[in-house]
């Protein structure tokens, strides 16, 4: 069965698409750790990051060096935060967000209502800054 992931990529599910190409597509995420927090994933479904094949990985950690320019653009964080995590969905990404401090990085404190007016705005924002 497809990742909840791949369900995005392919449309099945609604997404707020950043970026997309034949290798991976980057979405927000809707429970992040700051305004702008985006998924980088590769369409196809390997669970673990230590399993991609390293072009497959490079690619990801591309795409990822540009969201995390964008948004650094965008939100005017000091840094972007880049995390792999993997226990939420077995689809193998990277999460990157604008940081401000280390807090920000406790997945604790994920935001789990964040409007959807605001994620349409952020999408617009880092699309512009792209």
């Amino acid at each position: 069965m497809a990742s909840i992931f791949t369900k995005i990529i392919n449309g099945d599910l609604p997404g707020r698409i950043v970026w997309s190409d034949d290798r991976v597509a980057a979405f927000l995420t809707i429970a992040p750790l700051t305004a702008g927090h985006t998924l980088v994933v590769p369409r196809e479904e390997i669970d673990d990051w230590t399993q991609l094949p390293a072009d497959l990985l490079g690619h990801v950690m591309a795409v990822s060096h540009t969201i995390g320019a964008a948004l650094k653009r965008a939100y005017g964080s000091p840094r972007v935060g880049l995390v792999v995590a993997g226990f939420e969905v077995p689809h193998a990404h990277v999460h990157v967000f604008p940081a401000y401090e280390m807090a920000d990085f406790d997945f604790a404190r994920v935001d789990n209502d964040v409007p959807a007016a605001r994620l349409d705005d952020d999408l617009k924002r880092i699309q512009a800054a792209l």
